[in-house]
């Protein structure tokens, strides 16, 4: 299964794998590959930058994830969503916090 690696700036550690079942017989036209994402998703999001294409049956293991996970959401939803590990969620959750405060007393 071959499927296209995107990071969203408004995201630390966020990715996004996109599924590419006709690769690379699909090259032909312009595709909006995130377009299968849900809209409320692709929305909160932002946008999306292309990080790599990645041949998923050539790689031994994912550095943060379960392969086997990968593929099986990708097969059947033709995407798969890399939430960052939980320390950086953390951290991300305590600055939104801080920010929020410092602007009340702005």
């Amino acid at each position: 299964m071959h499927c296209d690696i995107y990071k969203f700036p408004k995201h630390d550690e966020m990715y996004v794998y996109i599924a590419r079942p006709n690769y690379p017989n699909d090259t032909e036209e312009l595709t909006d590959w995130l377009g299968v994402l849900p809209k409320e998703l692709r929305a909160s999001l932002g946008e999306g930058k292309f990080i790599l294409h990645l041949d998923l049956d050539e790689t031994p293991k994912l550095a943060r994830v379960d392969k086997a996970e990968v593929l099986a959401k990708l097969e059947s939803q033709g995407y798969y969503v890399q939430a960052p590990p939980q320390d950086i969620l953390l951290r991300q959750a305590q600055n939104r916090v801080k920010d929020s405060q410092d602007k009340r007393y702005d």
